[in-house]
């Protein structure tokens, strides 16, 4: 078999398949007869996964910087030590009581600390992990105190009591569900969700998620494999002490972490192998333990960028090309014609003297415009004309001074971005938002976060109503890729783009929403000839859909041959407004769009640094 033919057969089996060889043979080992040694550096190396795996949820997928798994940790085995010392042996019943207490844990704390901003979050965490002996030593009666939780009973199931080799697979089992269930999360929509969130919250708003509930789901999520890792080592030994709970134990889960790799699912394992390995064959890596542990973070986040799964991703891709599974990603030619786009119930929206100010620098002052169902109007002027801030007030990212802005007649307030994007408003950006590691397909579906709701369970468990949505997504989201002309790259990672794609590509996760607005900024920039008439053309088709437009563009040309009505901006006023060809034939829009006219500050050019600050306030 020739090497090519070989990496083939291999890349047929999907990433889930490997492992689950690897689950099967970790459950037949006891059958092999390795020995005690060797069964326990499996348990305390799966028990170190889970850990890991939250944090890779929470803080690799999420974004959320955050090392409070080891105080989830201890919770969880507290919790399980003292019900087993008080009688209650079940291991099921521990280990839903060990990951309900790390949920509520990572709720608390993760609340005030979300809500404050991240390095915020990161302070909470670390104080928490921290505050840990202090908490012990409070409930010195129940916990133990700095003497440890003795009296731990041997775990039970259903009244059976296990032996240590049912411990061993219990183990295996529960690490086996939580990796099958953190697979499905990350693989769904809600996984996708949070990696938009850790690309931008401005991003994940624009599709109408709310940021702070996304960021504590995802926080929160991560603390119940924690949680589940404590029930289990409060069994392993029926003793639990303060030991297994410092800040040593909360470096050497983020060096696992990073040197497998954050954002993976089964990186986790293969970190918390190389840390339990390395901790559990030397004396000296104990006492120079953070030392190693930096090493660790050394490789993982600068020699192996995105840990060893990071590594084994560009290996994979460069064998996938070499084996000629992925294409040149050539663009063919296309017309933009080859999806029907279904009617859009456009809305009217409308903005009345609206006056914008950041300090002593009045961006907008009195701009009205009008923007009806089934036509384009533009807002066009020289740069720092106060064109992507008039789309940041319609949108939420920036609270107006004075003016209104209403959609079919009712008043849009100062609502959250993500309240005003459930209306129905979808945008582009100057510079296109596009999370890595995700496909096309996916980034596009992304824009349906908010059409048809999944939950959580449905995801994990993969129900039929989670399926059916997830095929809906599918579908919508090739439609749009068609009518774009990126159905060739549905597959590829979508941030590998070119600049000119990745803009085809935010219309089309737009578009993905089904708005009843779209605004459109810069669109056409960085575009070529080609892509512009299919931008061009792609346009004509949403409006004449019934779609409400509204076009921020320099292209003066392509402003003309969509545009129904055009609105001129300059130092922050209406200069014109009107039909395309009164406002080419206009002299001051001559002397101000394509003049030479001072531009001025340019507040829109950090519009994204800025609406990023607003939406997370």
């Amino acid at each position: 078999m020739t090497t090519v033919k070989w990496w083939k057969t291999l890349r047929a089996m999907p990433s889930w398949g490997y492992a689950a060889m690897l689950g099967l043979f970790l459950l037949v080992l006891p059958a092999l007869q390795p020995g005690y040694s060797v069964t326990r550096q499996v348990e305390l190396t799966l028990i170190l996964a889970l850990v890991v795996s939250g944090l890779n949820l929470s803080l690799g997928y999420a974004g959320q910087l955050a090392i409070g798994q080891v105080a989830m940790y201890a919770a969880g085995a507290y919790t399980a030590g003292i019900i087993s010392v008080a009688g209650v042996t079940d291991l099921l019943v521990q280990l839903l009581a060990a990951g309900t207490a790390a949920l509520v844990v990572g709720i608390i704390t993760g609340i005030p600390g979300l809500r404050l901003g991240s390095w915020s979050l990161a302070m909470t965490s670390f104080f928490l992990v921290l505050l840990v002996p202090d908490i012990v030593s409070i409930f010195e009666e129940h916990t133990g105190g700095q003497q440890g939780l003795t009296g731990i009973q041997g775990a039970t199931l259903f009244g059976y009591q296990l032996t240590p080799t049912d411990f061993y697979l219990s183990v295996v089992v529960v690490t086996i569900l939580w990796f099958a269930a953190f697979r499905n999360i990350i693989v769904s929509r809600h996984g996708i969700a949070f990696q938009m969130l850790k690309q931008s919250p401005v991003l994940a708003s624009s599709v109408g998620m709310s940021v702070f509930r996304v960021k504590l789901t995802g926080y929160a999520t991560g603390a119940v494999p924690a949680g589940l890792a404590g029930a289990l080592f409060a069994n392993l030994d029926l003793f639990v002490s303060l030991d297994a709970f410092g800040f040593g134990v909360a470096t050497g889960a983020l060096a696992a972490s990073i040197l497998g790799g954050s954002v993976s699912v089964y990186g986790a394992l293969l970190g918390a192998a190389v840390v339990e390995y390395a901790s559990s064959r030397s004396d000296s890596f104990q006492e120079y333990s953070l030392v190693f542990f930096g090493l660790f973070l050394l490789v993982g986040g600068v020699l192996l960028s995105g840990g060893v799964a990071g590594a084994a991703r560009t290996l994979v891709a460069r064998l996938d090309r070499a084996a000629g599974l992925i294409g040149t990603g050539r663009r063919p030619s296309v017309t933009g014609e080859s999806e029907a786009i279904h009617r859009i119930d456009g809305g009217l929206l409308e903005a009345t003297g609206v006056s914008k100010a950041f300090g002593g620098n009045r961006v907008l002052t009195d701009v009205s415009l009008r923007a009806e169902p089934g036509r384009v109007t533009a807002l066009i002027g020289p740069n720092g004309s106060g064109k992507t801030t008039m789309l940041n007030l319609i949108c939420g990212y920036y609270r107006r001074d004075a003016g209104a802005i209403t959609m079919d007649g009712k008043p849009i307030r100062t609502a959250a971005t993500h309240l005003i994007a459930r209306l129905g408003v979808a945008r582009t950006f100057q510079t296109p938002l596009i999370p890595p590691s995700i496909t096309v397909r996916d980034v596009v579906a992304s824009g349906r976060y908010t059409v048809e709701r999944t939950s959580f369970a449905g995801a994990i468990l993969r129900t039929p109503r989670f399926r059916a949505i997830q095929r809906r997504d599918r579908q919508r989201a090739d439609e749009m890729l068609g009518l774009v002309g990126l159905d060739h790259v549905a597959d590829t990672e979508a941030a590998t783009l070119p600049l000119g794609m990745r803009r085809m590509l935010e219309v089309a996760r737009a578009l993905a929403a089904e708005p009843k607005v779209l605004l459109l900024d810069e669109a056409a920039s960085g575009l070529d000839e080609a892509e512009v008439e299919t931008l061009a053309e792609v346009i004509r088709r949403i409006r004449d859909a019934g779609c409400t437009i509204i076009l921020v563009e320099h292209n003066f040309g392509l402003v003309l041959s969509l545009a129904d009505e055009i609105v001129v901006l300059a130092r922050g006023s209406v200069l014109a407004a009107g039909t395309p060809s009164k406002i080419e034939n206009d002299p001051r829009v001559r002397d101000e769009y394509l003049g030479t006219s001072d531009e001025g500050a340019r507040p829109d050019d950090s519009v994204i640094a800025a609406a990023g600050q607003e939406s997370t306030s």
